[in-house]
């Protein structure tokens, strides 16, 4: 009786749909700030840590160091750090990278995309909180999402997924 009610159960989780569905990455798209042509879906097959952020959000900012660090720890894996700023100006935006790239090491860069370029294309919608951040597998899927400050597990997520 107990097999009989297990498959039951079986048939009708199969029948709700696929177990653990996750949605596919919205699209998004558009130039880097260094000028070169982007689509987050060329990424597949690689785990992808997209966040939107702004030069004037103080969380996003005191983020930076751990997500450089933690970018450079995965260097050689198949895994990619996205940034995408809201800045209402690009001058914000070119005048944080201007900083970083006299003392941020190539290795600790990752791609960064603005929201106010005018090839830029996502279908992510405008986030209610900055940092807001997505964690997307190999196969193209979210299968988290953070508003505020990345959780430490996060890390421990990405690791697994790799």
């Amino acid at each position: 009786m107990k097999s009989v009610l297990t498959a039951f159960a079986l048939l009708a989780a199969l029948a709700a749909g696929p177990l653990h569905a996750q949605p596919a990455a919205p699209a998004l798209e558009g130039r880097t700030v260094d000028g070169k042509p982007f689509q987050l879906a060329a990424l597949k097959g690689k785990v992808v840590l997209l966040m939107f952020w702004s030069t004037e959000c103080a969380v996003c900012r005191d983020k930076m160091p751990e997500l450089r660090q933690n970018y450079e720890g995965w260097r050689g894996k198949p895994f990619e750090m996205v940034l995408v700023s809201t800045d209402r100006r690009m001058e914000d935006l070119q005048s944080y990278e201007q900083i970083i790239s006299r003392t941020v090491p190539l290795k600790q860069r990752f791609v960064q995309l603005w929201v106010g370029d005018a090839g830029y294309r996502d279908g992510f919608g405008k986030p209610a909180q900055l940092p807001a951040s997505f964690l997307i597998d190999k196969s193209g899927r979210v299968v988290e999402r953070y508003q505020g400050r990345i959780p430490a597990e996060a890390w421990d997520r990405i690791a697994e997924l790799l």
